[in-house]
């Protein structure tokens, strides 16, 4: 227990907390902020369930991640630089986005939540790329629940508070009010150390371009493994894509969501987190995973179940707690995953390729989501998210051996080739 205390207390652990606090507060207002927004002005589900296609950024990360592989700003280094700069961009878009009124002008609200979500995954690439070359193998687990908890904590600021104060002040309070968080952010970034072990930065674009996609797909499986990454997450996001619709639909209250479904949740993701931190290092990556992928199933019935008995909120309270719990448990394993899958010289772009697919799965698995629920209902569209994690599971075997041990790539992919 001291081994795993020291690993969390460790400068190099404790600060991506703010990082991912910086990370995760642009997200919401691309997805739960943002639909409760539209709904405030009377849009249509159907037009709020497409409206996640404005999260299309994050699934082309690589795109332009070798650019910042290849070049630094002027300033705070390679990493922290970017970082620095991206949060800036953001906060003056996300205090100027409420100024709109989106049933009056959707394309111009849908270019800003775009422009949301273009800056965001900027600032994730460095961020998980700062992440992934700070950390030493055995704080891969630590360094993700610590980046979890981060980001929870702004997604309960940018969503659960946000809701909340919606119901007390007009929208265009509570974006600038947001607006002046990210850029508080910045202190976070300031604050954050250099990378001890630096890797050489590439000598050209085209050297930044190629050489990690040649890296990532010299390996074994290298195609089969994106897939694994697409379907591993699938049944959660399916279940998360529409659950603050769905909770408004069966009468609660923006403050009861924001109370419950962001804070207690928030709560339960820590937890899990935190749990899911210690099985990485008590077990092994490999096994958590199995674990993890178990119960991120299973907790998506406990919407099911709210969905069958209507406005209940003891089984809002429990079907959070579960949900929460599980995800946070999986976000942790997962992250730990796809860091040791990168060549530090490449973090950038190959930590993009592999995040962007988690992209792409909340994306497109998002833009169907209400076509789902008005046509199936709420309780067999919660039935049907389950069965959206049995591909990640039965993909488990090849990728996640139980008895393997993923270090040894870990450290294969940590030299250069």
């Amino acid at each position: 227990m001291k081994k795993f205390i020291e690993i969390y207390l460790n400068r190099r652990v404790s600060v991506l907390t703010g990082l991912g606090f910086s990370s995760g507060l642009p997200l919401a207002l691309t997805g739960s902020t943002l639909q409760a927004w539209l709904m405030t002005f009377g849009t249509d589900i159907r037009i709020i369930g497409l409206f996640s296609i404005v999260g299309l950024p994050y699934t082309f990360k690589p795109i332009w991640s070798p650019l910042l592989d290849r070049f630094s700003p002027p300033f705070l280094g390679r990493r922290r630089g970017w970082i620095l700069l991206f949060q800036l961009i953001l906060a003056t878009i996300i205090a100027t986005m409420g100024l709109l009124n989106p049933r009056k002008l959707p394309l111009i609200a849908a270019i800003m939540a775009l422009s949301i979500a273009l800056f965001s995954a900027s600032q994730d690439i460095v961020i998980d790329a700062y992440r992934t070359e700070i950390l030493k193998p055995e704080e891969r687990g630590a360094g993700a629940a610590t980046t979890v908890f981060g980001y929870r904590m702004a997604m309960l600021v940018s969503g659960g508070l946000a809701l909340m104060l919606s119901d007390l002040m007009p929208w265009k309070t509570v974006f600038l009010l947001l607006g002046i968080t990210m850029a508080l952010c910045t202190l976070f970034t300031a604050l954050s150390p250099e990378p001890e072990n630096q890797s050489k930065t590439p000598s050209s674009l085209k050297e930044a371009v190629v050489l990690p996609f040649a890296d990532y797909f010299s390996r074994p499986s290298a195609v089969s493994m994106l897939f694994f990454i697409i379907l591993f997450k699938l049944g959660d996001v399916l279940a998360a894509a529409m659950t603050t619709p769905f909770l408004l639909d069966l009468g609660f209250s923006r403050s009861e969501i924001g109370l419950v479904y962001k804070a207690f949740g928030l709560a339960s993701t820590l937890a899990g987190a935190g749990v899911g931190g210690t099985i990485l290092a008590a077990v092994g990556l490999n096994r958590s995973l199995w674990i993890f992928a178990g119960l991120q199933a299973i907790s998506n019935l406990s919407f099911a179940v709210l969905a069958s008995l209507g406005k209940n909120h003891a089984m809002l309270i429990a079907a959070v707690a579960v949900e929460n719990i599980a995800g946070g448990m999986g976000t942790a394993g997962f992250v730990a995953f796809l860091m040791s899958l990168c060549n530090t010289r490449f973090t950038a772009t190959q930590y993009a390729l592999l995040s962007s697919l988690m992209a792409v799965t909340r994306v497109v698995a998002g833009i169907p989501t209400g076509f789902m629920a008005a046509h199936f209902g709420w309780t067999m569209y919660y039935v049907l998210s389950t069965l959206g994690a049995v591909p990640g599971i039965l993909l488990l075997p090849k990728f996640a051996p139980w008895n393997s041990e993923p270090e040894t790539l870990a450290g294969q992919n940590d030299k250069p080739r």
